[in-house]
């Protein structure tokens, strides 16, 4: 399941708040990783990395992330993605009924 949200939002929301956001080039769960918090350097992520499929020698600049101190929030979310009829199901049914329910895309090519 892939969430998504509008890059652009999501920082004008942080800084509202006064909260910390950033991108990685990399897994910010690695022992060493860079971070951002300039979107003029948005450049600086390796993107043939994210977007490959076959990324093996790739690996690190594929795990780069956006990060929102504490947590992100479910308004922002605008769509989710699932790979399956079955993962589809589960996230429809896992919405709330009232409130925001961003729309669930069967979206295999998302995967690999």
């Amino acid at each position: 399941l892939h969430l998504e949200a509008d890059l652009h939002a999501a920082v004008q929301w942080a800084q509202q708040k006064g909260l910390r956001w950033a991108f990685t080039l990399g897994n910010a769960g690695a022992t060493y990783f860079e971070d951002r918090c300039d979107l003029a350097r948005l450049d600086e992520i390796n993107w043939a990395a994210v977007q490959a499929r076959d990324w093996q020698a790739l690996k690190e600049g594929k795990q780069a992330e956006f990060l929102l101190e504490h947590a992100f929030p479910w308004h922002l979310v605008e769509r989710i993605g699932v790979k399956s009829r079955t993962t589809y199901g589960l996230a429809t049914n896992a919405l709330p009924s009232a409130g925001h329910r961003p729309p669930v895309e069967l979206r295999p090519e998302w995967y690999y």
